[in-house]
């Protein structure tokens, strides 16, 4: 095995570790800022400040019974907690944390993979997260379960179609859907100024698509039980959270990327600024979460057609009208 094989090997298995190991913890990080927010002190008494609580919460899930309801179709209903995370962990491959290192006489990107189309991969990979929650909710055969998938499949549907006309504006300053481009296209001014209605309608979208507060509808547990994970248990029911989080990651990733300049700054290395712009990205929709109530589903479809959608559509029709205008790119 050459050595650029092995050094590609280990590139992937340290940002999937540390994207995991942040995934893991960024329960613990929330269920400390709501326990804050709402005059509670979280977790504490596993390990100090509680830092050892979500390897205790791994081992519970771990030990439970994992059942499988008589009635429910059975691939599908074990199928379905993988559909969800799967797609949620590989669109990280694409999203750029820095410039390059030089490994081995060669200029590597601090990432995984570098392709022109990174934007649309994302796109494509978090579209996946719909069939693995509406399949869940069906297999399991109970009405409370299938009632979330339905909300979940025309939720996320809806919300998809603003979702991607949010950052349509970007695509028309940067001239490019390669992720990599459009944080160098965002040198010295970021997108977030050039583009602040789309940046807000980013956030509001994508709350909705990775199912968050005030947009989770799909579980909504004082209507439907749980939702459409009512009949899981054990690592499956597990799967549905990490898969939860790791989306919630990946957004924020995404919103740094597209309209907070990436891995640009000053005086710090590329990947640290990166860092603490996803954290300030992840602490902002805890405090939304910590702050909002839920919308009613009607509120909620409403809300996404006959506001999200026109203000989309407006602002990336005079996006495109400004980019005309000044002869091009940029």
């Amino acid at each position: 095995m050459s050595q650029t094989v092995v050094v590609d090997i280990v590139r992937i298995a340290v940002i999937l570790g540390m994207f995991l190991g942040c995934v893991a913890y960024l329960v613990w990080v929330e269920r400390k800022l709501l326990g804050h927010i709402q005059i509670r002190v979280g977790p504490k008494r596993v390990g100090p400040y509680g830092l050892l609580q979500p390897i205790a919460d791994f081992v519970k899930l771990v030990s439970k019974e994992d059942l499988t309801p008589p009635n429910a179709h059975r691939a599908l209903f074990r199928l379905a907690p993988a559909i969800a995370l799967v797609p949620a962990i590989l669109s990280i491959a694409v999203i750029p944390f820095g410039g390059t290192i030089r490994v081995l006489g060669r200029e590597m990107p601090i990432g995984i993979a570098d392709i022109n189309v990174g934007l649309l991969y994302v796109f494509a990979m978090s579209s996946m997260g719909v069939f693995g929650i509406a399949l869940a909710g069906w297999s399991s055969n109970n009405k409370y379960s299938l009632m979330g998938g339905l909300r979940s499949s025309a939720q996320l549907i809806s919300y998809e179609v603003s979702l991607g006309l949010s950052v349509l504006g970007v695509v028309l300053l940067a001239g490019t859907f390669s992720l990599r481009e459009i944080v160098a296209a965002q040198h010295p001014i970021p997108f977030v100024a050039l583009q602040p209605v789309g940046f807000l309608l980013f956030l509001m979208a994508s709350s909705a698509e990775i199912a968050r507060i005030p947009f989770d509808l799909p579980e909504a547990e004082t209507e439907l039980v749980a939702g459409f994970h009512t009949e899981y248990s054990s690592m499956k029911f597990a799967m549905f959270f990490v898969a939860e989080y790791a989306n919630l990651v990946t957004v924020s990733a995404m919103a740094v990327t597209l309209f907070l300049g990436g891995w640009n700054g000053p005086f710090l290395p590329g990947p640290i600024w990166f860092a603490l712009k996803t954290a300030a990205m992840l602490f902002l929709f805890i405090w939304v979460r910590g702050t909002l109530p839920r919308y009613r589903y009607d509120q909620l479809m409403r809300f996404g057609w006959k506001f999200l959608l026109p203000v989309a559509l407006l602002n990336l029709l005079v996006t495109a009208l400004i980019v005309a205008l000044s002869g091009g790119e940029g």
